[in-house]
């Protein structure tokens, strides 16, 4: 006999409804069925759909406030970035209350993960990044179905944190907003690969409106007022622009991506390629104005955070 749960859509990476990453999320979801989570998440048509349960004895032994089982349409999912942080703001939202008021801990199937907030922006800790040189048979085609040339990337490589993405850096934002991939081509060197998706960057050059934020501004206006990229605040302009494109959603290229986010600012502040404080836009080319909060504390720790709001609240019959 199905039941009545707590159900919250979730925009994350704004604070501006509409402008982020949509994200369903289902609570009190200790009894749904493995199937009956995937058969959802499937109908809502949304890149993810979590379902929050009580953590394991286990996990809770070791500090854990909860439990999230993330899924795409198709699969289940270790771990990713926009779903995290709105998971634990829907968590909170509907009166969850961590052991620790400045620090929540999530359990998912990559392990625990540590969430802090400062207001009501919330960050995670980037989970572990494994990372390695993108085999040479591969990238010649990866290029070509990206449409770039050689000497537009300045660095690549495979990053694995549950995900498995291939990351570029490319020379310029122009050269990041104004890919037009070969879907079809990129599908078939994805899958050849293993990877789920493949993600582009450019860092801009250090100083206060950079073309980047210029650019990044005028394309996500263009779709739209009062959008977050015409804060005037310093912290909130970005200096890195981002782009994502999947192998299956239901739309080529993901909105913002917060697990791609992570192993790249990992990457980049380990190579010296950005700052270990920086804000990246992602979206601008399709309507969105995403922003993703990166900081690398002290002990090495990188922090990926970001604004979520609530869209929409009611119940879902599981």
């Amino acid at each position: 006999m199905p039941r009545l749960h707590p159900f919250l859509q979730v925009d994350v990476f704004t604070a501006q409804p509409y402008y982020g990453n949509a994200l369903a999320v289902v609570l009190d979801a200790a009894e749904v069925s493995d199937a009956d989570m995937q058969r959802f998440a499937m109908w809502t048509n949304l890149a993810e759909t979590t379902f929050i349960l009580p953590p394991t004895p286990e996990a809770a032994a070791e500090g854990a406030d909860y439990q999230v089982r993330i899924f795409t349409t198709a699969y289940e999912m270790p771990f990713a970035g926009h779903p995290t942080l709105g998971s634990c703001h829907a968590w909170l939202e509907r009166g969850g209350v961590p052991r620790d008021a400045d620090c929540i801990v999530q359990q998912c199937k990559v392990g625990l993960v540590r969430i802090r907030r400062a207001g009501t922006r919330l960050a995670f800790a980037a989970p572990a990044l494994q990372r390695q040189d993108i085999a040479s048979d591969l990238q010649p085609s990866l290029l070509v179905a990206l449409g770039l040339q050689p000497h537009q990337v300045l660095a690549s490589q495979r990053l694995v944190n549950g995900p498995s993405h291939f990351g570029l850096l490319l020379d310029s934002a122009d050269s990041v907003l104004e890919l037009a991939p070969d879907f079809s081509a990129l599908k078939a060197v994805l899958a050849q690969s293993g990877c789920s998706g493949v993600g582009v960057a450019a860092v801009a050059a250090a100083g206060p409106q950079t073309g980047l934020i210029r650019r990044s501004n005028r394309e996500a206006r263009a779709f739209g007022g009062n959008t977050m990229a015409e804060h005037s605040e310093a912290e909130d302009e970005p200096s890195v622009e981002v782009r994502m494109f999947v192998s299956d959603l239901a739309v080529a290229e993901d909105p913002i991506t917060g697990s791609f986010n992570a192993s790249l600012a990992q990457w980049l502040i380990a190579e010296g390629h950005a700052p270990t404080r920086y804000v990246a836009a992602q979206g601008t080319c399709i309507g969105r104005a995403g922003r993703v909060y990166i900081e690398q504390d002290a002990s090495g720790q990188v922090w990926v955070g970001g604004d979520s709001v609530t869209c929409i609240a009611g119940v879902a019959s599981l």
